[in-house]
This record gives C-alpha cells, sequence and structure tokens, in this order.
C-alpha cells in the first residue's frame, strides 16, 4: 500500500465453540430476540430454550456482549462510556482490547500509514482466528482515498496464489468506515529475511522467482501493484520452507474494466509508489499509461538489492539522495551494474557478501555476466527493451540457474559453449579426456582417429537430439500433469473434478505451461479447439483455433500442411457459429492451399474438401454441395479405403445433400448402406453412427414414414444422451428433429414440450444471443403458430427476428427464415398489408443471395402471393408466379419447380379461383409433386375440400402415387 503500512497473512485453523447445528440455532433465536424489547426477550426464551441451559446461557451471553459493544463501539476496553465524536464528526482512534464490528478483538497495531492502519486481532465468531483488519482511518473518507481503497480490497478478493493474501470479507462500520479483514502470517521483508538467515545468491533467487510468480498471477488478474518493495515481499516459513507473500494492494491498477478506473483515484500530476523502488514512468507526474512492466522495474530494483545489498542509485548502504535528485536520477539516468555497485563502498561491501556467504571479490565475479544482463534488462528506462511479463524475467533467472544460456545478453558460439560445458561438467571432462588420448595416438592411428571422431560426433549429434526430445516430452508431460490440478477441489465438490475444468484449466494455461516451445504450444491449442467443438462450446473453440493458426502461420508460414490444418478447423468453427459466409471463403482458402501444398487426394484436401460440401448445404447451394461431397467421397475411397473414417463422413454428407434436393428414395439407399457399415466397423454408439441414423430418420420423416422416424430419433436420442451427455448440441439437434416429427404427425404438444426443453439448455449453455439458441425460439414460435396461439408466436418471433438482424445481420439465411414465419404468423393474424411488405422484403434479398429455385425463395414467394391474394389483389400475384416459372426453365436445377406451381395453386385457393387451383395443381403433379395425402395436410387448401372436381383429382393423384408413376 502506498501510505506505508504492511500486512501480513495466514490464518490459524478455524475452531468453534459449538457446533454448526448448534450456532446456525443460536443465530437465528438471537436474531429474533433482538427484535425485542428486554421485557418481551425474557418469555420469548423461556418459550424457546425449554430444558436447553447451553443454549440460553450462550444467547444470554451475547445479548450482554452485544449490548457492552453498542455501548463501546470503537472506544477502548475500559471506558464504559459511549464513544467521543470529534468537531468534524470522526469516532476517536482505535486502540488495543476495543471490540471492532462485534467479532473482532484488537490486540495492537501491525502498521499505519497516511490514509490507512492494519491491526492484528482475535475473531471470535462465527469462527476463531488471528486476522489482521485493513481500514481507512477515521476522518479519511475523502472519495480518492475511499476508491483506491475499494480498488485495493477488490484486487485482493480477485486474486488466488500461494504469494498473495487472501481476503476473508470485507465491509463498512456503521460510520461508514470502509474495512477488509485478511488473513495473518508474520513474515520479514525479503531483504531482511535472506540478510538473516544468510542466504546465498542461488537461494536467494529461488525466493525472488517465487514473488515473481505472485506477480505475473495478479497480472493475469489485470491488476498491476505499483508499490513492489521488499516491505511488500514477506518471507515465512512453512513446514521448513520459505514462502513469500505479496501484500499491500493499496496502488494497484485496474488494467480491466470491471474495477474501479483509474481515472476515479489517480490524478494527473501526481505520482504514486514508494522512491527508491518506482519506475522512471512512475517518476514522471504526467505520465498516464502504467503498465505491468512498472512493476518488472520495481521488482528488478528488489533483485537488484537481494545480489548487492544496495538500491541502484545509494551512496551508501541505507542511503538514498533527496526525492527531486532521485528522481531525476530515475528518468534520465542509467543505474551501475550490480557487480559495479558491490564493489563501490569497501566498508560495507565485507559485509554485504558475507551475508551473500562469499568474499567481496567472489561476489563480484559472481554477480557479472548473467546476473548483471538480468538486472539491468528489468531496469531498462525504455520500458519496451525491459522484460515484458514478471515470468520472462523469472524464466531468464530459472535459466541462469539452470547453467542454461539467458535471453538477457547475446549468445554467442563461445557463450553457449560455456554453458554447455557447466551443465555436462563431467561429460566434458570425460569428453575432454578422450581427445588428450586420442591425440597421443594420433600419429599412429590416424585413420582409426578419424573413425572414432566421426562416431563421437554423430553420437553428440544424437545425444543433443535426444535432449530437446527429452526436454520436450517433459514440457508436454508436465503441461499434462498440471492438467489435472486444481487450487482446492475440495472446496466445492469433496474432492471431485470435472473434465471440463481440467479442459478450462489446461486451455488458460497454454500461454505460461508451454511458453518454451511454441509449436508444441501450437498443437495443444489446435487440439483443445477440437475438444472444445466436440463439446458444442463454439466461442471458445474459436478463440483457440484462431490462436492455434496465428502462431503456425508465424512459426512455418501461410501455406504450410500444419497452418492450412488450423484454417479448416477455424472455417468448421465458424461454420458451427452460423457464420457461413465467412466459413466458406476460409475453407476455399485452405483447400486451395492444400491442393497446392498436399496434392488434390491427400487426406487434408478432402477432409478440407468435405467440410466445405456441408458448409454449402448449409447456405442452400445442394448441388454445389453434392458435386464436392461425391469427389470427397470417391477420393477418399481410393485413398482411403472404402471403409475409411473419411470415407463414411464424406458418403454421410453426400447423401445429405440428396436429402436437401428432395431426393429422398436415393439418399435413404445410401444411409441404410453406411449405416449397416458405421455399425460394424465403428460400433452402433459411435457419434457417426448416431448421425447417420439421425439423417436415416429425417429421410423417413421426409417421406411420411412417421413411426419409423419416430423410432430413429428415439434409439438415437437414448443413445446420446447416454454418450455424449444431455446438453450437448447433437442430443439437443436430435431433440429438435423429433418435435418437429411429432408436430408434423399432429402431436402438438409433445412437440412444443421437446422444443422448450432445448431453448432452456441453449439459454443455460450457450447463452441469449447464441445462433442455435435463436434457432430454438424461432423453431418454438413456429409451434405454437401451428398450435394457435397465434399471439404469443408473433411475439417470440419477433424478439428473435430483432436479436437475429443484430447479431446475425439481415441477409443470415437464419435471419430470412424467422422473416418469412412472421410473415405466415403475420397472414394467420389477417395483417395482409404487412405480411406482403416483410414477404416482399425477403424474396428481393432471398433472389439476390439464394437465387430461385431455392427452397426458402419458394416459400417467400408463396406467402407474399397468399398476402396479395386474401387482399383481392390476385391479378398481382399471377404475373409474380408466372415471372417465376418462366425463370426456372432457364436454372439448372428443375427439382423445385413443382414447388412454384404447387404454391401458385394455393394463392389461386385463397383467393377462391377453384378452377385456376386445380389447373395448376395438375402442374405441380406434372412437374414431379406425387404426395397427395401431402397436398390435403396444407391448411391453405382446405377450402378446395368439399370442391367436387378437387376430391377426383386427390382421388387421381393417389391412384398415380400408388402406381409409382
Amino acid at each position: 500500500m502506498g501510505d506505508g503500512t504492511r500486512l501480513a497473512a495466514s490464518p490459524d485453523k478455524p475452531g468453534s465453540a459449538v457446533s454448526d447445528e448448534r450456532w446456525e440455532r443460536v443465530k437465528q433465536l438471537l436474531h429474533q430476540a433482538m427484535q425485542l424489547t428486554p421485557e418481551q426477550r425474557v418469555r420469548f426464551l423461556d418459550e424457546a430454550c425449554p430444558g436447553d441451559d447451553p443454549c440460553r446461557a450462550e444467547i444470554d451471553s451475547l445479548l450482554i456482549a452485544d449490548a457492552e459493544a453498542r455501548s463501546s463501539f470503537l472506544k477502548p476496553a475500559s471506558s464504559g462510556g459511549p464513544a467521543d465524536v470529534d468537531d468534524a464528526g470522526c469516532s476517536h482512534a482505535l486502540a488495543p482490547g476495543d471490540l471492532f464490528e462485534h467479532r473482532f478483538q484488537l490486540i495492537g497495531a501491525l502498521g499505519e500509514g497516511g490514509m490507512g492502519q492494519v491491526w492484528l486481532a482475535n475473531q471470535i465468531a462465527p469462527v476463531r482466528r488471528q486476522v489482521a483488519i485493513k481500514l481507512v482511518k477515521a476522518g479519511m473518507y475523502d472519495e480518492s482515498v475511499v476508491q483506491r481503497f475499494r480498488s485495493e480490497r477488490q484486487s485482493l478478493a480477485m486474486m488466488d496464489h500461494p504469494a498473495i493474501a487472501k481476503v476473508f470479507e470485507a465491509g463498512a462500520t456503521s460510520q461508514g468506515q470502509p474495512y477488509f479483514v485478511m488473513e495473518y502470517v508474520p513474515g520479514l521483508p525479503i531483504t531482511k529475511y535472506c540478510d538473516q538467515q544468510r542466504l546465498d545468491i542461488p537461494a536467494r533467487l529461488e525466493l525472488f522467482i517465487q514473488a515473481c510468480e505472485g506477480v505475473q498471477h495478479a497480472h493475469q488478474k489485470a491488476i498491476v501493484h505499483r508499490d513492489l518493495k521488499p516491505a511488500n515481499i514477506l518471507v515465512v516459513d512453512l513446514d521448513g520452507k520459505p514462502v513469500p507473500r505479496i501484500i499491500d494492494f493499496g496502488l494497484a491498477k485496474a488494467t480491466a474494466p470491471k474495477l474501479i478506473t483509474e481515472s476515479e483515484f489517480t490524478r494527473l500530476g501526481q505520482f504514486v509508489g514508494t522512491p527508491g523502488y518506482m519506475s522512471p514512468e512512475q517518476a514522471d507526474p504526467y505520465a498516464r499509461d502504467i503498465d505491468t512492466r512498472t512493476d518488472v522495474y520495481s521488482l528488478g530494483i528488489v533483485l537488484y538489492v537481494l545480489l548487492t545489498g544496495y538500491q541502484p542509485f545509494d551512496v551508501k548502504m541505507g542511503q538514498r539522495p533527496p526525492l527531486d535528485v532521485l528522481l531525476r536520477k530515475l528518468r534520465e539516468e542509467d543505474p551501475p551494474s550490480p557487480s559495479t555497485k558491490a564493489g563501490t563502498d569497501p566498508d560495507s561491501s565485507v559485509a554485504a557478501a558475507a551475508a551473500r556467504g562469499a568474499e567481496p571479490h567472489q561476489l563480484t565475479q559472481l554477480l557479472r555476466g548473467d546476473l548483471d544482463s538480468i538486472a539491468m534488462k528489468a531496469l531498462e528506462r525504455d520500458r519496451a527493451k525491459r522484460y515484458g511479463t514478471p515470468s520472462e524475467l523469472a524464466a531468464d533467472l530459472r535459466r541462469y540457474l539452470n547453467e542454461e544460456p539467458v535471453t538477457a545478453r547475446p549468445a554467442g558460439a563461445v557463450y553457449r559453449l560455456r554453458k554447455y560445458a557447466r551443465r555436462h561438467r563431467i561429460a566434458v571432462g570425460i569428453a575432454s579426456g578422450l581427445i588428450v588420448m586420442l591425440t597421443a595416438f594420433t600419429a599412429l592411428q590416424g585413420l582409426e582417429l578419424r573413425r572414432t571422431t566421426q562416431e563421437r560426433d554423430r553420437a553428440n549429434q544424437e545425444r543433443d537430439r535426444a535432449n530437446r526430445e527429452r526436454d520436450r516430452a517433459t514440457r508436454i508431460t508436465d503441461f499434462m500433469t498440471g492438467m489435472f490440478k486444481v487450487s482446492d477441489p475440495s472446496e466445492a465438490r469433496g474432492n471431485r473434478v470435472t473434465a471440463r475444468e481440467i479442459l478450462d484449466k489446461a486451455s488458460n494455461e497454454t500461454g505460461t505451461g508451454l511458453a518454451r516451445d511454441a509449436e508444441v504450444q501450437a498443437q495443444m491449442l489446435h487440439v483443445m479447439a477440437s475438444t472444445y467443438l466436440n463439446l458444442g462450446i463454439y466461442t471458445r473453440a474459436h478463440e483457440l483455433s484462431q490462436r492455434a493458426l496465428d502462431a503456425r502461420a508465424r512459426l512455418h508460414g501461410p501455406k504450410d500442411p500444419y497452418t492450412l490444418e488450423s484454417m479448416s478447423q477455424l472455417g468448421w468453427i465458424l461454420d458451427r457459429e452460423g457464420h457461413h459466409a465467412d466459413a466458406e471463403k476460409v475453407e476455399r482458402q485452405a483447400l486451395e492451399g492444400d491442393r497446392q501444398a498436399l496434392g488434390p487426394e491427400a487426406a487434408p484436401t478432402l477432409e478440407t474438401m468435405d467440410h466445405l460440401a456441408v458448409i454449402q448445404i448449409d447456405e442452400g447451394h445442394y448441388q454445389d454441395a453434392e458435386n464436392l461431397a461425391r469427389q470427397a467421397m470417391q477420393g477418399a475411397a481410393r485413398t482411403l479405403g472404402p471403409q475409411g473414417s473419411l470415407t463414411l463422413l464424406s458418403t454421410n454428407h453426400f447423401a445429405v445433400a440428396l436429402v436437401s434436393q428432395a431426393r429422398y428414395a436415393e439418399a435413404e439407399r445410401e444411409f441404410r448402406k453406411l449405416l449397416e457399415i458405421d455399425q460394424r466397423v465403428l460400433g452402433p454408439d459411435h457419434p457417426q453412427t448416431l448421425a447417420v441414423m439421425i439423417n436415416l430418420a429425417t429421410t423417413a420423416a421426409s417421406q411420411r414414414h412417421v413411426a419409423e422416424g419416430e423410432r430413429l430419433y428415439r434409439e438415437v436420442l437414448s443413445a446420446q444422451r447416454r454418450v455424449l451427455g444431455p446438453e450437448h448440441q447433437y442430443t439437443l439437434l436430435t431433440m429438435e428433429n423429433l418435435a418437429a416429427l411429432l408436430i408434423d404427425s399432429g402431436r402438438l404438444a409433445d412437440g412444443e414440450k421437446l422444443h422448450r426443453q432445448v431453448l432452456e439448455i441453449r439459454l443455460k449453455t450457450l447463452g441469449a444471443e447464441h445462433p442455435d439458441t435463436l434457432s430454438s425460439k424461432a423453431n418454438l414460435a413456429d409451434a405454437l403458430l401451428k398450435e394457435g396461439d397465434v399471439r404469443e408466436a408473433d411475439k417470440l418471433q419477433r424478439e428473435t427476428l430483432a436479436v437475429q438482424q443484430r447479431v446475425l445481420g439481415p441477409e443470415d439465411r437464419d435471419t430470412l427464415a424467422s422473416r418469412s414465419t412472421l410473415a405466415s404468423i403475420l397472414i394467420h393474424e389477417r395483417r395482409y398489408d404487412e405480411a406482403a411488405k416483410i414477404a416482399s422484403d425477403t424474396l428481393d434479398i432471398q433472389l439476390r443471395t439464394l437465387g430461385l429455385g431455392h427452397p426458402d425463395t419458394v416459400y417467400s414467394l408463396r406467402l407474399l402471393g397468399m398476402a396479395m391474394a386474401y387482399t383481392h389483389r390476385y391479378a398481382e400475384a399471377t404475373p409474380l408466379f408466372r415471372n417465376a416459372i418462366d425463370s426456372l426453365q432457364n436454372v439448372a436445377d428443375q427439382g423445385n419447380r413443382w414447388s412454384v406451381w404447387y404454391a401458385f395453386a394455393c394463392v389461386a385457393a385463397a383467393a377462391g379461383r377453384f378452377d385456376d387451383a386445380l389447373g395448376d395443381l395438375r402442374e405441380a403433379v406434372d412437374r414431379g409433386f406425387r404426395d397427395a395425402d401431402g397436398l390435403l395436410a396444407d391448411d391453405d387448401l382446405k377450402a378446395l375440400r368439399h370442391d367436387a372436381r378437387f376430391l377426383e383429382l386427390v382421388g387421381t393423384l393417389k391412384g398415380a402415387s400408388q402406381q409409382g408413376t
């Protein structure tokens, strides 16, 4: 804290005078008794505690203590009168023995600064333990002071690290005096502890590295300490091992918006920090861009003192120049190196060296070189040249301790060789002996020496390669082991840790745990992105995949197969997020790169082609999707075999493209063959097997084989809940498909119930604005419409459409589908003009983006015609459909031409033009429509059911359908 106070932290083991159950009863009765007058309390407690004398005694003692506390609050325990208040309205100072906030018996002051006090106290309820209480001084409730105090409190509450003191609770007294309660552990400043224990330089560095890790944790929580100094880095002995604790975040600055903003308690023209330990930017009263490198500078000064016993600009040990001189030196001068400083004062250098277990000249030699370079890099006046984070500083010190080259100095060949020799003293000694021995026999065995030298070189190369692979394997092993460590799993669920918690922890630590091997780090990011994708957590998958792509592009270049692999993964994730146009762009770029780098039939190329086929299906480009899926399927069969996993996957997508074009019989044959292979090769519960069963069920439902479709859906749903879990994206998709089938078969209430279950899960797991959540709301609105709840359907669909237009954009396919659904609702509400406006605007976009032959376009055309027909504008609707029919003559895919004729028949029926409707229906049959039962089921043709000519036509259609013509 900038006011000079000092905190230390570590609680006694909690204890309690009564059991938890009895304490809860005592608290409840005490609260009720405190609401009564003294006379009423006696009668109340007699009735509440019959025969329970210990309980009654405990409550009576607490009531007495409360009365005493009210009369002596913020007064010494020896005073029985009420707290005096000065002219400013502020309570007098605290004293040992005071009872603070009814639960803390003050023992003594630990420290006091310009704005705050820290007290050691015994907490007496609800648990007993020693704590440290920090509070703003009475009368100093200036807004900036209170804001800084709250910032420190929030900063500490956000952090959870062994090297940072913990906050137990926080609040304010009845006079508005803010305070918070921390754990208490007695400790010494890190420099004083090291000197008292006469620790050598390696031991000091080990302690300092732990402190750096604590500061790094604070930075990861977006907190900059801004007052790091030995007095704020305490060392305590835990189980015989020294452990540093960082305290006093009174000047901490939040770099994230969740804390109080800097402008609320930092004023231009002031500087904060401790002279002698502040950075050059802190010494500039007009600097406003303080960042994490300020703490790196302060850590550099602490390191400097640990190494030499001096601050960089001290004249003699324990002395500093005047403040204005010191600030000027900070801004304008570079300090001397530690080795130079250590020999400055002969009188004090002896004591400083002795405290470090060395002679003065030995200490100077020890500091010269790596430690000089590390310290001076941490103390660079130019922040851009400093270590970027405390972890980088700690990593270089760890390299020094491990006799590895440090990054703070140029790594020439001689320097690297010297480091290698120090790390492998025995091996180098043996090698040197061999060289001497072999040299003695050079004259007699030159040829043998040459052969031996070559073998030795090969052995060294293999050894170095093995060492590199071993180091990489060790880093991966350490990282994977760390995945299964959590800070305190017993706090929440005993000793159980979920796989999702392990995955989240690992993904958050890839930036540090594998920082030394960028290639392995990129690989782990790619793998974890795939894991999140399979879990349906698309936002996190997108973030990790983008990081993997960026890292691989830097390491290998944009055309490398690893880079293209991450690019294809990112395209697939974008499609799952609903960003189909962006997904297609990325996937096409990846496919072109794969073809150039690997060839047209390499497995990665075919996998990317299959991804692009699915994206084309999602965009409604069914013919293109069929062609791509067929190429991927045939190429995979040639390259990987007819039962290869990629062959089976692309066959599934090929059949899906057929379904999308209403080619159900062809698709069903493909699905049934594929299902037999998947069940045999992959197993009945494999996700790919279940996906094929879903598609087969959808195909059956599309052909109105309701019973078979429902059976397959329910079988898949049972397996998915067991294998994938009830909240997995594929489980929810199957639930939606089953709901649609139930609704289409007239079981509206059952279908609505399933849609509501899916929406509830997606709101909880994905959020209200995720594309899948919005799709679920649109499905529910459609179900409500079919049930006749038009008003609720209208309300829900408008809410969905408003979010889709903002999040997905007005031309997204899901947004357009919702606009069409809203137009249909408006027609049911007989708001025909409004429906016509929405259908017309939607149709304009779909004609431009999807084309006339797309089913979504045909549906919007039909809605527009219906709205016109109901407003007696049949004459306007007729040329609209005629133009559409004429335009379809030039479309390669004629599969939807019957849909336009059928839609035209609906419009004629709505206008009461039954003769025209029958003629259009005959055209629809001629163009490929065969399902007469489906025709009758359409609500728009109910008016024709009693028309004799229509019934005659229906009979003809049924007969034709039964004959297969």
